[in-house]
């Protein structure tokens, strides 16, 4: 139920001036805030307006958001690197497309009463990647999230987030694998665009 919720959390920021020269920890708090506030005040996007949601993940999400690692790390390394151009640019449109409809009905879970709390954090500012614990409050019981970041010439990027013990791109990769076994890049391809084509009508 959370899944989805917590990857529009992590994957949500505002300003990217802002935002780039922050501590780790610090950037995850603000970007977690500025996602919950937005989802308060708009009505569209807590009903799950693909619209309004695609247009804040284009603005505001992907450019903090490393996809191609983080596309590539849940088709797997060897499939990833053996793709064509034109496939690798296709299985992030399709991977993409199938988060944006994941949020659209996670994001109706925050409620006026949701915030975002900071646990310790246990790495440097000046580390290449880091990970950062939060927790999410408001929602029924607490939600502890981990993110995982990386230092992008001088801004940070995400490119993976934990929730419960369970990392959002490894448990894809999981998913797909049995998938790319049977069909290779251009079956997951048409796997990801029949789930999503059928996530329109639904």
């Amino acid at each position: 139920m959370y899944k989805p919720f917590i990857a529009a959390i992590v994957t949500s920021v505002s300003m990217v001036s802002a935002f780039a020269q922050q501590a780790p920890d610090a950037f995850v708090k603000d970007l977690a805030t500025d996602i919950v506030e937005q989802v308060k005040t708009d009505k569209a996007i807590q009903a799950g307006d693909i619209g309004k949601i695609n247009a804040l993940v284009d603005t505001r999400v992907m450019p903090h958001v490393n996809f191609e690692r983080m596309t590539s790390r849940a088709v797997g390394e060897q499939r990833w690197n053996a793709a064509s151009a034109d496939q690798k640019t296709k299985l992030q449109a399709e991977f993409k497309t199938l988060l944006v409809r994941s949020y659209a009905g996670a994001l109706r879970e925050v409620k006026p009463a949701t915030t975002v709390a900071l646990k310790p954090f246990r790495g440097e500012a000046t580390d290449k990647e880091v990970e950062v614990q939060t927790e999410v409050r408001g929602i029924g019981q607490p939600v502890a999230l981990n993110y995982r970041l990386e230092n992008a010439g001088g801004s940070w990027k995400i490119y993976d987030v934990n929730v419960g013990g369970f990392w959002l791109v490894p448990n894809y990769t999981k998913q797909f694998a049995p998938i790319l076994q049977q069909g290779g890049v251009d079956g997951l391809l048409s796997k990801l665009a029949e789930l999503n084509k059928s996530a329109t009508k639904s």
